[in-house]
């Protein structure tokens, strides 16, 4: 989630206002549309760009293009001449504009890479192994995005209508281990593998523990570490991911991927295991 976040206010705000002048698929198997559905996107005004979750959604004129970048997604904000990158799935070209949205977040006013509003932009999604998706959803069209539908996705974890009582509320429906839990999008959405190391790390709780073991306070403890966690890397990330966004930044973490290395609040040596080929990092000093 932080890093989508940060792509989606950086996108909404260099964008959101301009037409669409070009859309092409150079990698076409990550599509999910018809060639005539994304000809049909030039001429459309973008209208805004956020998150939901691990996706993408451009809202346009009369449609979506929703993103699923899944693991390997990634995005460009570049110039028309700029040299495509290679394993680009979908290029959307935009026009000018009249001015910046009005709700554009305050950290990109006045950004070095900011293209300015009289300047043509590109959109350039790309994704090596192509597990990611691109789902073009014009008018009449039902067109099943898995992760998306409502049974599938819960609130963002960051959203302010999930309150502490709701929280409270939707843990209790959820009794397996921590780790599983906090990456389950139909509880909460946008965590994945390693935020949920780093939540659980600044909880002092442990990946492995069921949450029917937790006490009332470790149940306030792990929503108060979630938030927390999440914001202050959204913030690391506004610093540094700008202007290559198709950067991934995880120096900064306490534990995810750091096994054998100190834990930076007690000293132990973090412990790491990969169940599933997922990298699982936690203190066994410090989380309980």
């Amino acid at each position: 989630m932080p890093d989508l976040a940060v792509v989606a206010d950086a996108l909404h705000a260099a964008l959101a206002g301009r037409s669409i002048t070009s859309a092409r698929a150079p990698g076409p198997l990550a599509v999910r549309g018809t060639p005539a559905e994304l000809e049909a996107l030039v001429g459309q005004e973008l209208r805004s760009i956020r998150r939901r979750g691990k996706f993408l959604i451009a809202a346009l004129a009369r449609e979506q293009v929703v993103f699923s970048p899944m693991l390997t997604g990634r995005f460009q904000l570049a110039p028309p001449s700029a040299s495509l990158p290679s394993k680009t799935a979908v290029v959307l070209g935009f026009g000018s504009r009249a001015r910046r949205p009005r709700d554009a977040a305050k950290w990109t006013a006045r950004a070095s890479w900011m293209p300015a509003d009289d300047e043509p932009a590109e959109i350039r999604y790309r994704d090596p192994t192509q597990m990611g998706k691109v789902y073009l959803m014009p008018p009449g069209v039902d067109r099943p995005i898995p992760g998306l539908t409502n049974d599938e996705i819960g609130p963002d974890a960051d959203d302010p209508a999930l309150t502490l009582d709701s929280w409270r509320a939707r843990i209790r429906r959820h009794p397996g281990e921590l780790k599983n839990l906090l990456k389950n999008q139909a509880f909460v959405a946008g965590v994945g593998n390693a935020y949920s190391d780093e939540i659980l790390h600044a909880a002092r709780l442990l990946p492995f523990r069921k949450r029917t073991t937790l006490a009332a306070e470790e149940v306030d403890a792990l929503y108060a570490a979630t938030r927390t966690t999440l914001s202050d890397a959204i913030g690391v990330l506004r610093e540094r991911v700008p202007p290559t966004f198709e950067k991934q930044v995880r120096d900064f973490l306490a534990v995810h991927d750091k096994g054998g290395t100190a834990c930076p609040r007690c000293g132990t040596k973090i412990s790491e295991v990969k169940p599933g080929g997922f990298v699982t990092s936690y203190c066994r000093g410090c989380q309980h």
